[in-house]
């Protein structure tokens, strides 16, 4: 057993270096989840094999020395001065390819739960939701709003709360699935959604835009215009709801129509000129945007989300390490 544990947790190892060195493509719910399988296994196996066996040996040691007082009290030896402690501890001592299994199995198996069903830890590593999201904010994202999914497969499996345009929604990159990104939604299904020189239109009426004080962005050193949106929330054409105010960004150099889109499923659904883009969002997909408007790769360029790759609904940031005041919610 500790020549097949090395074994494994080698291949975990090489993996994760794999993955990290950028020979493979990782994926890391797979790999969790393997995890909690694999100790899983070891822990039961701990539970009903391996810890009774110590048992069983320390229990048969301190038969063997009670034997033994016995024998040398027959011969009128009384007191022997012999302490067990030691030994016993050893025999019950877990080993090392218990300790790095079963050992882990019960921490392994709360995060995976936590992040695969309740709440998953993300960072932000572009600008593309500036305002709303800086570079390096460390962000929570709930998994259950709109509904439970089962890992890896990402099947939903209960309903929850229907995505609502505003909300701000972890989702696999149709692209490439293995990545997360993180976009606005602005279209749901049905909607026919517009960005012409610069203004948002959602089944043929202007989303209000009011102007704000300009942005410093620190990283470029510049101030960009900024605005402020009054989306219509819902969850369908027919159903506008109330409505939120986002902020959001223009730059006044970049040019309004959208240079290099990709081809995409329902690309027919989308209508290109120098004035932007218009779109009609297919049933089961969703529109996204990101809030720094001139410089996020979105639904613009590369079409829309389809709702089997929904990942979740952000709305905290639990860190920056370069600025606290940024711990807090958001829309």
């Amino acid at each position: 057993m500790p020549t097949l544990t090395a074994a494994v947790l080698a291949a975990f190892v090489g993996y994760a270096l794999a993955w990290y060195m950028g020979m493979i493509e990782g994926n890391f719910a797979l790999l969790l989840m393997m995890a909690v399988v694999v100790s899983g296994v070891y822990w039961v196996a701990e539970r009903l094999v391996f810890l009774p066996r110590r048992v069983a040996a320390a229990a048969a040691l301190e038969a063997q020395e009670a034997k033994r007082q016995t024998e040398l009290r027959g011969m009128g030896i009384e007191k022997v001065d012999i302490d067990l402690s030691p030994a016993r501890e050893e025999a019950l001592r877990q080993p090392w390819w218990l300790d790095w299994t079963a050992g882990l199995f019960p921490v392994i198996a709360v995060v995976f739960i936590l992040r695969s069903f309740l709440f998953e830890p993300f960072k932000i590593p572009s600008g593309s939701m500036i305002p709303t999201l800086l570079v390096g904010d460390l962000i929570l994202v709930n998994k259950f709003h709109y509904g439970l999914r089962l890992p890896v497969i990402n099947f939903k499996i209960t309903e929850g709360h229907p995505v609502q345009r505003g909300d701000v929604m972890v989702f696999r990159y149709p692209p490439k699935p293995s990545l997360d990104y993180i976009k606005r939604v602005v279209g749901v299904p049905g909607d026919e959604v517009a960005y012409l020189n610069k203004q948002l239109t959602i089944n043929g009426q202007p989303v209000p835009k009011s102007p704000l004080p300009d942005f410093f962005e620190e990283d470029s050193l510049r101030y960009i215009k900024q605005f402020q949106e009054t989306f219509p929330t819902g969850s369908g054409p027919q159903q506008p709801g109330p409505t939120k105010t986002v902020r959001l960004l223009n730059d006044a150099e970049r040019p309004s129509f959208i240079p290099g889109a990709d081809d995409f499923a329902f690309k027919d659904q989308c209508h290109y000129t120098v004035e932007g883009v218009t779109c009609k969002v297919p049933a089961g997909h969703y529109f996204m945007m990101g809030d720094n408007r001139d410089n996020s790769l979105d639904s613009r360029y590369w079409g829309f989300v389809p709702e089997r790759n929904i990942v979740g609904k952000a709305f905290f940031v639990w860190m920056n390490f370069g600025n606290f005041k940024r711990i807090g919610s958001f829309d």
